[in-house]
């Protein structure tokens, strides 16, 4: 586990590195270690929809509920078995550079978390070039607000994001909940290799359907911001978990752990773990699997918030 109180020296490493490696650092693709490139982007996206199928057809659901007006504000809810509104509720955002991914093959957790008694939400957003980052910040912070007034009595919002959606998630810690006129039950982040300082992708591919501007990547980028001391914990008991997999790029694993270290400095309950022998694509897709670490831990967690705990990352 890193050192909190490491202090960031000198230039940024991403800056160091070639235009070709760091579009090679942020391609997670290019460090699968099973499968080829594109056997492992077809295989996650198999896993993703056969996953979101046996749900819609094993669970209760509500499917493309509309939080908001525009085409892609819809999300999907799936129920315990035992339905009630005092239940956990875990909120999912995909991952996809922002430019790809659906919340229609994205419930990868469905099936294993609403058989522990959660309730899963499944949150689309308008990705690039059709909608901007800004755009998808305020989206995923308005479909928050509307689980939270939906189901106001809930034991607690768990939001859950991978890669993209991790970064989403991230921003919500800095959220302006009351210009949304309710500050929603967030008793968790689970954070899945995700990337929390968008300046260095301003530099690679990823960017040319985003075109994002310094001033946008600077604005969008949680890492910085809480850098800043832009915010400061509004519940002590809310915990944030950063993981990230053995077999992401040196990138990620750096994004991750000062994103980790940042969050610690700034007085936010946080842990960091690295997941053993999974790339980035496998460390989301085994969440289909009630016995994978990080199933396992992300169950653990939802309950012991229940009844406010404390909680190891290590369980």
């Amino acid at each position: 586990m890193g050192d909190p109180d490491e202090p960031r020296k000198g230039e940024a490493p991403w800056k160091t590195i070639s235009k070709e490696e760091l579009e090679r650092q942020y391609t997670p693709s290019r460090w699968v270690v099973r499968l080829g490139a594109e056997e492992a982007l077809r295989t996650y996206s198999q896993i993703g929809n056969e996953a979101t199928k046996t749900a819609r057809a094993t669970r209760r659901s509500l499917l493309n509920v509309h939080y908001g007006d525009g085409e892609a504000e819809k999300l999907d809810i799936y129920f315990p078995e035992k339905v009630s509104e005092a239940l956990p509720f875990c909120v999912f955002l995909h991952g996809g550079n922002w430019q790809s991914g659906s919340k229609d093959a994205s419930a990868f957790m469905g099936n294993p978390l609403t058989a522990q008694g959660v309730t899963v939400v499944v949150v689309g957003y308008a990705i690039a070039p059709k909608g901007t980052l800004d755009q998808m910040v305020d989206q995923v912070a308005r479909s928050i607000v509307f689980v939270q007034k939906r189901y106001p009595h809930n034991e607690g919002l768990y939001l859950c994001g991978h890669s993209a959606g991790a970064h989403l998630a991230a921003m919500m810690l800095l959220a302006n909940w009351t210009k949304h006129g309710v500050t929603p039950n967030l008793k968790g982040f689970f954070l899945v290799s995700g990337i929390y300082d968008l300046e260095p992708i301003m530099h690679t591919s990823v960017n040319d359907p985003l075109l994002l501007t310094l001033e946008d990547a600077q604005r969008n980028s949680p890492q910085r911001l809480l850098e800043a001391g832009l915010t400061q914990p509004v519940d002590p008991a809310c915990h944030i978990l950063v993981t990230v997999g053995q077999h992401d790029s040196p990138e990620f694993h750096r994004q991750s752990r000062e994103f980790y270290q940042t969050l610690c400095r700034a007085g936010w309950k946080a842990s960091f773990k690295e997941v053993h022998d999974v790339d980035h694509f496998e460390i989301i897709w085994k969440l289909t699997q009630p016995d994978y670490v990080l199933t396992q831990v992300g169950c653990a967690s939802l309950h012991r918030g229940q009844h406010g705990s404390s909680y190891s990352p290590n369980t």
